[in-house]
């Protein structure tokens, strides 16, 4: 988990590659609304967020239910979302991806293809609710430096 930019979706495919597990990115999951919106520029609300949330839960729960592991990249932002997707998971690992703004910001300007705009970065930011998650990496690291720390927690 980790704010827009944080290198979720590059470390969750190469933790994908060591691992041999299946990859999700949650964006993937997003209704066409929700994607029209933020490609607009205008940050969702929970009421945006809560249906993508329950289709992530299920996602988890019936990974879960098949005795499956897999990764999620998801921006889980607030605790309440957290919840929702932990909701009669108790087996899922949250590994936040952790930067300051700055950091963040300038990995955004660099990205051409995505429908997050550089200006949401704040919004998040301004929502964020760090977790007490499993594991903390920092962003400062490189993407395989992070993947070790997470093959190494999780073993």
């Amino acid at each position: 988990m980790g704010v827009a930019g944080s290198g979720k979706t590059t470390v969750g495919k190469l933790l994908s590659d060591r691992t041999g597990w299946t990859f999700y990115d949650a964006d993937d999951f997003h209704p066409a609304e929700n994607i029209d919106k933020m490609s607009r520029g205008i940050p969702l609300n929970d009421e945006d967020r809560k249906p993508w949330l329950l289709k992530l839960n299920n996602l988890i729960h019936n990974t879960i239910s098949q005795d499956k592991s897999a990764i999620l990249a998801c921006s889980a932002l607030k605790s309440s979302y957290r919840e929702i997707l932990q909701l009669n998971c108790p087996e899922v690992v949250l590994i936040y991806l952790q930067g300051d703004y700055e950091q963040i910001l300038a990995r955004i300007q660099q990205r051409k293809e995505h429908f997050m705009q550089a200006g949401m970065l704040r919004s998040q930011f301004k929502i964020l609710e760090e977790p007490q998650a499993d594991l903390v990496v920092s962003v400062t690291l490189s993407p395989e430096a992070i993947v070790e720390q997470i093959i190494k927690y999780l073993s």
